[in-house]
């Protein structure tokens, strides 16, 4: 086939490329299209396999199309004059395409996989892939419009009704959030309309309108999210500000199964109540992965050309398995692989990249920070600090090297960046160190309710976001709670063998020993003490052995965004 002529082989090419994204998204709709019905039927399972299966959509199309390039392509699918005129061809063709931004960048994942690009290549990629290029995308996106009239009754009636299930569904709101929609809406002269978007944004077990409060100077977020129970779809909560609803959006939570007419329409209209959450973590959130990645590198190549301040080692204890570093000026940390652990991390390189897998398809509960896998990144070697680079190119050289005036990575992990616990508790008021004890305390809590179990319980493994949330962050021994084998430590009558530095008894791969985690609590008495009163049950081996029991009977207990019952307040 490779004998083709040229312009035939950039036809074909530019089809199959096509053709691949288009198969893409029509699948990746159909499964979140299926989020309503497991909603319905209160099918938690089912949404949480739908989780893992469009998580592992965009790689597995990517790579069948890489494949049916190579056989079409022959000798020539490295051809660097060749792609370059697929691309100019490609190109031309989605002038006024409705996401064709989302095209371009799967065209750069297809051409990323065949030459292994390092850093970016103007020849083969769309480099500035544009996701706003079309403006009428975001002025498309469908919206339901409520005039206010003065009556908030009114207004929630009208929304339940036009925004429907299929099954038992209480169109009258409860008593509580009757109250408090009374109390917060009526008679407010500043209100012109409630918008909202024309779909339900599924997440776990729960179904969210997103909408916005628009006044005579601003706008503001209001989201109703609705559960599923015993007695049928019923409001659960109303969040009016903009914490609460930036929780809900937040980059620690299972990505979206929502269904608008415009992404980027959906995403513009999200910003607009929620400015300070960056637009990258927008599209991840919806689901949107590949694009969510496309915009992080964009935004912060772009913010690397307009600043100068060094990466540095990031603020914490050096860890085992990562080298861990910043840009000061950039909300970001970048996590390296080292190329051999620091004892006693028993653990391989392979594993570790499972474990981060795992935790991309796995329901975070608001407790594990959302972490993007990038291949071969460049950064000008200038911008790094004498003191990281030295250890990036000693103790990470399998991964890390010295390209020309560059500093490639060909294996990386970005996220957002948080204080860790240990350093927040030393520089706070005693009143908020002890909250964020208990929270801490919660945190795992909450991990175990999702089937996860952190493994290092260590202070310094979890970090504090900008509303002062728990969360976990070293996923190198994560490990699901049906795994593991949840001990009470042997009694003995020997007093040598209390004394011994190892352990007397038998300890098998998998088995946790929960009364031992005292030592992981590098707390001081008082805040130690707290702990024990209000989360002591995480200590003992029945606490574990009764969550496992749970999930082992296919109970699903699930973690919401926010308190509940939660009515909201003003603010």
């Amino acid at each position: 086939m490779a004998k083709m002529p040229d312009k035939e082989l950039i036809t074909e090419s530019s089809q199959i490329i096509y053709d691949g994204f288009i198969h893409y998204n029509d699948v990746f709709h159909r499964i979140t299209r299926r989020a309503r019905t497991r909603f319905e039927k209160r099918d938690w399972q089912g949404h949480q396999q739908d989780i893992v299966e469009r998580v592992d959509l965009y790689e597995k199309s990517v790579r069948r199309i890489v494949l049916e390039l190579r056989r079409l392509l022959g000798a020539r699918v490295k051809d660097h004059e060749l792609w370059n005129s697929i691309r100019s061809y490609f190109g031309r063709r989605l002038e006024k395409v409705p996401d064709a931004g989302f095209i371009k960048t799967f065209f750069n994942s297809v051409t990323r996989r065949i030459f292994d690009t390092a850093g970016t290549d103007t020849r083969l990629e769309f480099v500035s892939v544009d996701l706003y290029a079309d403006i009428e995308l975001v002025y498309s996106l469908n919206l339901k419009r409520y005039p206010f009239w003065g009556s908030a009754e009114k207004i929630f009636a009208a929304i339940l009704n036009d925004f429907s299930f299929r099954v038992p569904y209480a169109k009258s709101i409860s008593s509580d959030i009757e109250q408090f929609v009374e109390s917060n809406f009526s008679r407010n002269n500043e209100y012109l309309r409630f918008e909202f978007i024309d779909s339900f944004f599924y997440q776990s077990a729960r179904a969210y309108l997103i909408g916005r409060i628009v006044t005579h100077n601003s706008v503001s977020p209001i989201v109703i999210a609705f559960k599923n129970t015993d007695r049928g779809i019923i409001i659960d909560a109303v969040l009016t500000s903009e914490v609460e609803v930036s929780i809900v959006f937040s980059y620690t939570r299972s990505y979206y199964f929502a269904d608008p007419n415009s992404v980027v329409g959906a995403v513009h209209f999200i910003h607009s109540i929620l400015p300070k959450k960056p637009i990258d973590e927008l599209y991840t959130v919806l689901g949107r992965l590949r694009q969510g990645k496309t915009e992080r590198h964009r935004i912060f190549t772009e913010h690397l050309k307009s600043t100068s301040d060094q990466f540095v080692h990031t603020d914490g204890d050096e860890g085992l398995v990562m080298i861990v570093f910043t840009l000061p000026s950039y909300d970001l940390v970048f996590k390296i692989i080292r190329d051999k652990f620091g004892y006693p991390k028993t653990i391989t390189r392979g594993e570790v990249i499972e474990k981060y897998k795992l935790v991309s398809k796995h329901d975070r509960a608001g407790r594990l920070i959302d972490t993007q896998e990038f291949l071969n990144l460049k950064f000008p070697v200038k911008r790094f600090s004498k003191e990281l680079l030295d250890e990036l190119l000693q103790d990470a050289s399998d991964t890390v090297e010295i390209i020309d005036d560059n500093l490639l990575f060909k294996h990386v992990y970005i996220e957002r960046r948080v204080r860790p616990l240990n350093l927040y508790l030393n520089e706070v008021s005693r009143e908020k160190a002890e909250l964020a004890i208990l929270d801490y305390g919660q945190a795992i809590k909450d991990l175990a309710r999702t089937n996860i179990f952190p493994g290092d319980l260590l202070l310094k493994n979890f970090g504090v976001t900008r509303h002062r949330r728990i969360l976990f962050y070293d996923y190198d021994e994560v490990s699901l709670i049906t795994e593991c084998n949840f001990r009470d430590i042997p009694q003995t009558n020997d007093d040598i063998d209390e004394m011994r530095s190892e352990s007397w008894y038998f300890v098998g791969e998998h088995d946790m020993f929960p009364e031992e985690f005292i030592k992981f609590l590098s707390m001081d008495k008082e805040l130690r003490s707290l702990f024990l009163v209000v989360h002591g049950e995480l200590l003992t081996a029945e606490y574990w052995r009764e969550i496992q029991a749970m999930h082992r009977s296919g109970k699903v207990s699930l973690v919401v965004p926010y308190d509940r019952p939660k009515l909201p307040h003003n603010s």
